[in-house]
């Protein structure tokens, strides 16, 4: 099984692919580089100490690594080597840095993070706007960062994360069919 930011290798045609989801909410086979094929990104879900002091992170694949960086922390996004499983590089859970939605009614959108709401009692709040200006806000638990600033860690599938509204798409049908 495959799941959010596996990658496939077909060995006989030598295609990679990643699988992402596109702005409809579905898995999207999206076509990668070889260089983009030895990395994922893993979203950091628990940071914690076992026994004897061993600090470790656990991923959104369930993956579990020991001795992450210091800095690293809970919503974060750390981009792991497929050869090895070690984490190469990290990214924090910021305003400002590019993020995928994982989860919800948005599922598939891509944006900027605005900032972020925090309740005591409740999920925190998340507010996003993605490059056409259209704002929108989840849940912070459906919040996958993809890149530092806005420069996207991995290439994205064919909208690059950006929702039309019904009348665009209408519109873009109507053009489409009078060709």
């Amino acid at each position: 099984p495959a799941g959010f930011m596996d990658v496939i290798e077909i060995p006989k045609s030598g295609e990679r692919f990643r699988v992402l989801y596109d702005v409809k909410g579905r898995f999207a086979i999206h076509k990668i580089l070889p260089a983009e094929a030895k990395f994922k990104l893993c979203r950091v879900r628990h940071v914690r100490v076992a026994r004897k002091g061993i600090p470790f992170i656990v991923t959104h694949d369930a993956r579990t690594i020991r001795y992450p960086d210091p800095s690293i922390a809970q919503n974060d996004t750390v981009k792991v080597s497929i050869e090895s499983g070690k984490i190469v590089d990290h990214v924090k859970f910021e305003v400002g840095n590019l993020c995928m939605i994982i989860g919800g009614r948005n599922l598939g959108r891509v944006g900027l993070i605005q900032h972020v709401e925090r309740h005591a009692t409740s999920h925190d709040i998340v507010h996003i706007k993605d490059a056409n200006e259209n704002t929108f806000a989840t849940r912070i638990s459906n919040v996958f960062i993809i890149g530092k600033g806005t420069k996207s860690l991995v290439s994205l599938p064919k909208r690059k994360g950006i929702k039309k509204s019904q009348l665009e798409e209408q519109g873009d049908r109507m053009r489409k069919g009078k060709k």
